[in-house]
């Protein structure tokens, strides 16, 4: 199983505890139940799952994320590429943007990005 690979509903747990981590167990229920509806059995069942997978922990009812949200998204993005795009950046962007303008900001942004990536 890809490690990284975190489905929807997993994507918007462990989006929780990456904005709250450390969280102690109880308050994670607490929160899972005010912003995704969940009961405590579902929180735990998911909070088991990928605890198992290694993304996330628990210990002494103290949660913490394993892979940070950083990797989890570069992962995602780069499977989307892959996937959809034959893994060409460039199809990829082209695809994004559409007809879509961007700032001078933005566009110097994205220059600098690929530069960097280009050494």
């Amino acid at each position: 199983m890809d490690t990284y690979k975190l489905f929807d509903a997993e994507y918007k747990f462990a989006n929780l505890i990456w904005e709250n981590e450390p969280i102690n167990s109880t308050e994670l229920v607490k929160l899972s139940f005010e912003r995704l509806g969940w009961k405590k059995s579902t929180t735990y069942t998911v909070l088991r799952k990928l605890c198992e997978r290694g993304i996330l922990k628990n210990e002494a009812a103290i949660v913490s994320s394993v892979i940070k949200k950083e990797d989890a998204q570069r992962h995602e993005s780069q499977m989307v590429i892959e996937k959809s795009f034959n893994g060409s950046l460039p199809q990829f962007l082209t695809a994004f943007l559409g007809e879509r303008k961007i700032s001078k900001k933005e566009a110097e942004e994205l220059k600098r990005i690929i530069e960097e990536a280009a050494k």
